[in-house]
């Protein structure tokens, strides 16, 4: 039962609380009817507990700000944290706080907020899933309680219109085809085991299997062989927009690119990635910078994408 709303704050019922006025109603009733005094005592402690469920539970909404709000990396149709700060400017207390939060094309899972900590920001984290890569708002923040005893529930509404940038969601990458320049490997000589290097001094737990005996003759003591190897440092993605048309085959083609991005983030390589356009081509580096690359890329052909090998 609505009760009361304007543009920031709306006061309602809850199930327990209508039952609980309906009791009320009888008991004020009874008592003017028959002039009991006890039930005039039980009609004031029901009365005064409707009032201190009001007051507490606004007070419970007061004094607190949003700090931030942080995207993170959030995939589409991906299930991925929103990270949100909220400020006391208050005194510290118990809140008892429902958190809901509106998202345009997505669905956000409430938060719950406990009690908060004067003058420090408190983190919570929504669990949010959007529809589409790309730019998307945050409308508002919604603040729920029915603390305390669960009669008056109230609610207290934050504008925020806040842009958030939503990646393409991560496909794992089929294995390249022969002939594919899509993407590239780098690779970096490391000390190991594949070619030799040089040769230094002898160290305690050495393989004897190393000992360097030409090095060792000339120096009158023990050098060991040192050794190179080839490893992947990093991967290097290419993206041709003018190649590929608006529609479902270019966002498979963002999703296995974002995909290859998250393999390399999970293998802790480096990876870059370039993007060819008609008026220019740049290059970005890391795997969020990479991220948020192919979440704004925009395809500039308007023919078939073009084949694998």
């Amino acid at each position: 039962m609505q009760l009361w709303s304007d543009r920031h704050l709306r006061l309602s019922l809850t199930g327990l609380g209508a039952q609980c006025l309906l009791a009320l109603l009888a008991v004020g009733a009874f008592s003017v009817n028959t002039g009991n005094n006890l039930l005039y005592l039980v009609f004031s402690l029901m009365l005064g507990l409707f009032l201190v469920s009001g007051v507490l539970s606004r007070r419970a909404l007061q004094g607190l700000a949003v700090a931030g709000l942080e995207e993170g990396n959030l995939f589409a149709r991906v299930r991925g944290g929103l990270r949100l700060r909220l400020r006391d400017q208050g005194r510290g207390r118990i809140r008892g706080l429902e958190l809901h939060l509106s998202l345009e094309d997505g669905q956000v899972e409430p938060g719950f907020l406990g009690r908060t900590t004067p003058g420090e920001d408190t983190l919570v984290v929504l669990q949010a899933r959007a529809g589409r890569r790309g730019w998307t708002k945050v409308r508002r923040l919604e603040l729920r309680t029915r603390f305390p005893f669960g009669l008056v529930e109230k609610a207290r509404f934050l504008d925020l219109d806040q842009d958030l940038l939503i990646l393409p969601p991560p496909r794992p990458p089929p294995a390249p085809p022969a002939g594919w320049r899509g993407e590239g490997h780098r690779t970096v000589a490391l000390e190991g085991t594949s070619s030799p290097e040089g040769a230094r001094p002898w160290r305690a737990g050495d393989p004897p299997g190393r000992v360097h005996w030409k090095r060792t003759a000339q120096r009158s003591q023990l050098w060991v062989r040192t050794f190179q190897e080839e490893r992947p440092q990093g991967l290097h993605l290419r993206l041709d927009l003018g190649v590929w048309a608006p529609g479902r085959p270019f966002e498979r083609e963002l999703e296995r690119l974002s995909g290859a991005v998250l393999q390399a983030r999970l293998q802790k390589r480096d990876v870059s990635l370039e993007l060819q356009g008609a008026l220019e081509t740049r290059e970005v580096r890391g795997h969020t910078p990479c991220w948020r690359a192919l979440a704004l890329a925009r395809a500039e052909g308007a023919g078939d994408p073009p084949p694998l090998s």
